[in-house]
């Protein structure tokens, strides 16, 4: 009976919190398109400018941080929740944010056991190194690793994840 308990007292929390994220989000439309193309189009047009970041992490840390992501997807994260994370709450959280067209996660939160956000240190090398790590996902074959949150997902939807993820950031992002 307690575990029965538990269990319905735990359900009721992750809804309540899922509810409460979704409100939560922004409603402002993406800066483009939910597409790696646009994505990629749309990092090409901050090659070359002058960036600054509004609070916490330096452009190139955003773009090494987002790089990182990218290439976890392919190669495997450091570290992973727990397999009852990835399978339950995990999953619920990335259908609301594909759901919703958009992500809301603590911006200056590195992914767990990732290294140091270094290399390389200037904007425009990190943004370099983004758009590398975006064009080998686009046309990687391999099987993918699990997300260390999500769990399993398809290419499309890493896909989505990382666009998310990029335009999340990148709303702290601003010509200098």
């Amino acid at each position: 009976m307690r575990r029965r308990q538990l269990l319905g007292v735990m359900a009721g929390l992750s809804a309540a919190a899922l509810g409460t994220a979704w409100w939560a989000l922004p409603g402002a439309p993406a800066p483009a398109a939910l597409s790696l193309a646009a994505a990629r189009q749309l990092l090409q047009q901050l090659a070359g400018q002058a960036l600054r970041s509004e609070q916490g992490w330096t452009p190139a840390e955003v773009f090494n941080h987002c790089a990182q992501s990218v290439d976890y997807s392919m190669d495997g994260y450091p570290q992973l929740k727990p397999a009852w994370f990835r399978h339950s709450l995990g999953p619920a959280v990335f259908d609301l944010f594909a759901a919703r067209g958009a992500m809301r996660h603590p911006l200056a939160e590195p992914i767990p056991g990732a290294p140091p956000l270094a290399e390389p240190a200037t904007a425009d090398a990190a943004l370099q190194r983004l758009q590398l790590s975006l064009q080998r996902f686009a046309t990687f074959g391999g099987p993918l690793q699990p997300h260390f949150a999500y769990g399993e997902l398809s290419h499309a939807e890493y896909a989505l994840a990382h666009v998310l993820h990029l335009y999340n950031h990148l709303e702290l992002i601003r010509p200098a």
